[in-house]
């Protein structure tokens, strides 16, 4: 005969040579109602069963995510009749009944079977289970349901923490990072490799850009190439230079304008492709003809609307993992990030319908996502790692001119070479620089050209604003400046004045007090002469040189407005400059000189060595220019 026996807190039928856990109905029927489930076992209360009060109400089951010495974990939750809660180990679920104090209860069998399902899409052996961080992001989109309770509190900074995560510091970037850069390489490995991806949203001037260039060449457990890397076209020349400045040993072709490859086998070969939105737009068949290890979205805003013809492109590019870099991953609907988070991590969120059906655009809807979008998204401000950084934070941003403006700054170049040759006097250049800040102000235009440099401004504009914070605008025509004001106003809809020539003196000051005084966004459009001596504008931490001065005292006095004394955050100063024009070549004499010394007066006009500046700079043509659209490292 086999006898009723407590086995590991649960009740169970032993034999001469067998050991039987029966399900819940079976023990019900055979000892509360009596029934002969068993030939060899008798009815009702025999054995330890005698000892036992039995609940004829089933408890409910549920799944809790928690952390467990420092690692994210799953395991069963009862909820009893009277309020409380206990873990269960997996046999009993299974088996679908427990001893909880010497009562036993069954669990209810639906919502056991409803659990145990999750359970198993989630990986989870018994016993609790250390998860990975797909199923993290799997349990916490359940929390809804009732099925799971999440008591894990991770963000993407916590990953490192709860999740196998490797410490070394990358070797193969040639750079020394900050250590919130290290943490953010470690973080990139991490999700590119789980396959899944994630959103990098640093503020700007934490490096994003090299944090990437850090996953490429060290990428950890998975292969990053081939990557393809999509960005405005604005900055695409800047993507090169930066991988070839970081990553020499990167073979890195531009796919973008003339220089494009009409098949596959042109993009094959090549650890690293960089393109623009609309390139992929228009030859989405051949990006899709490559499956890549990895995509990342630079600008990833660009496909907030997840309507646009260029958000639907790059979501049918073909990748093992995606990277979404963006400053402003939020602007004014929950649906940008949606849009963002279906690139990187599709499904994660589910479809665009179940998520607006989930999610308006409300405080307490977007306190509910938080939770379930915090472990893909990377966020540090420059106020939280600032110990880590130089207070003043220099970023040259180098741009490159479409084909059709190409070649009218050419033709221009081309006619003042001939009238002037090496008689160019630095008057001569300032057609050139003036092309270069907006082709418009060589015309009668009433600058409503679209134009590379300002639609780069109104980029960094909108991270800045989006931040509440302030940004100074340095360019020496004051047409630019009137341009920009009226630009970053409309766009935007914050204060934006202009301070040059015209602001009388006495004026200043209060125009400056207003500007400190304003709540949130603004922006004020200083000529370097006029605002770049004398003025504390402490209350703006960022900075645009929109164009670059042969002075580089006067610029770094424009600078200095911002970051002076009274100034409590790291200043952030960006330098506009076209490739394969007048400006690299000021901008390359601006290093030199720095380099001589660091507060040098130069002359702006007189000094002998100007000549060989004024032919360089005549000499450089942005149709041969950086380095080759298709090049292999050593």
């Amino acid at each position: 005969m086999a006898e009723w026996i407590i086995h590991e807190g649960q009740l169970a039928l032993k034999g001469t040579d067998t050991l039987l856990v029966p399900a819940a109905d079976d023990v019900f029927r055979s000892v509360i109602e009596g029934e002969q489930r068993w030939p060899d076992v008798l009815p009702g209360r025999s054995g330890a069963a005698r000892d036992l009060t039995f609940c004829r109400y089933p408890i409910l089951l549920g799944l809790i995510l928690l952390e467990d010495n420092g690692r994210a974990c799953i395991e069963f939750e009862a909820r009893l009749p009277d309020g409380g809660s206990t873990r269960l180990p997996g046999r009993a679920v299974r088996a679908g009944h427990v001893i909880l104090n010497g009562r036993w209860f069954p669990l209810e069998p639906e919502r056991t079977a409803a659990v145990l399902s999750v359970a198993a899409e989630a990986g989870m052996p018994d016993g609790g289970a250390l998860l990975s961080l797909r199923a993290v992001l799997y349990l916490k989109n359940l929390r809804d349901s009732g099925l799971v309770e999440d008591r894990l509190g991770i963000d993407a900074v916590a990953v490192s923490r709860l999740l196998p995560f490797s410490e070394e510091a990358s070797s193969r970037v040639r750079a020394t990072l900050y250590p919130y850069q290290a943490d953010g390489w470690r973080w990139l490995r991490f999700v590119a490799a789980e396959g899944i991806g994630g959103v990098l949203a640093d503020e700007m001037g934490l490096g994003k850009t090299l944090q990437v260039i850090s996953l490429l060449l060290d990428p950890g457990a998975a292969p990053t190439v081939p990557a393809l890397i999509v960005a405005p076209g604005s900055v695409l020349e800047n993507w090169c230079r930066e991988l070839d400045r970081f990553a020499p040993s990167l073979s890195v072709r531009k796919h973008h304008g003339a220089e494009r490859t009409g098949s596959p086998a042109g993009l094959a070969g090549h650890d690293v492709v960089v393109t623009s939105y609309d390139t992929v737009v228009r030859d989405g068949a051949l990006m899709q003809m490559r499956e890549w290890a990895l995509v990342v979205l630079d600008e990833a805003q660009n496909i907030r609307n997840p309507e646009a013809i260029r958000t639907r492109a790059v979501k049918r590019l073909a990748r093992r993992a995606g990277i979404a870099v963006t400053g402003t991953p939020l602007e004014n609907r929950l649906l940008d990030v949606w849009s963002i988070l279906d690139f990187a991590c599709p499904g994660l969120l589910g479809s665009e319908g179940d998520f607006a059906r989930r999610f308006v655009d409300s405080p307490e809807d977007a306190e509910a996502l938080e939770p379930l979008i915090s472990p893909l998204i990377l966020r540090r401000r420059i106020a939280d790692v600032a110990r880590d950084l130089p207070r003043r934070i220099e970023i040259p941003q180098l741009l490159e001119l479409d084909a059709e403006t190409a070649d009218q700054y050419e033709r221009l170049r081309q006619a003042i070479h001939a009238e002037h040759g090496r008689a160019a006097p630095l008057v001569a250049l300032t057609t050139l620089r003036m092309f270069c800040a907006h082709p418009d102000l060589l015309s009668d235009s009433g600058g409503h050209t679209q134009f590379i440099k300002l639609q780069r401004l109104e980029e960094l504009a909108e991270e800045i604003f989006e931040s509440g914070e302030k940004l100074l605008v340095f360019t020496s025509y004051t047409r630019m400046a009137d341009m920009i004001a009226a630009r970053l106003h409309s766009r935007f809809g914050v204060p934006a004045d202009t301070l040059d020539g015209r602001c009388a003196i006495d004026d200043r000051q209060p125009l400056i007090d207003r500007f400190t005084a304003t709540k949130g966004g603004g922006a004020l459009v200083l000529n370097p002469r006029a605002g770049g001596s004398g003025l504390n504008i402490t209350a703006a931490n960022h900075v645009v040189h929109y164009n670059p001065e042969w002075n580089p005292a006067l610029e770094d006095q424009a600078s200095a407005r911002a970051h002076r004394r009274g100034q409590t955050r790291p200043v952030t100063v960006h330098r506009l400059l076209i490739a394969g024009t007048v400006e690299e070549v000021i901008a390359e004499r601006l290093h030199r000189k720095r380099a001589l010394s660091a507060t040098a007066i130069v002359g702006v006009e007189g000094e002998a060595e100007n000549l060989a500046d004024i032919l360089a700079a005549l000499g450089r043509s942005p149709l041969s220019h950086g380095p080759a659209t298709d090049r292999r490292g050593v």
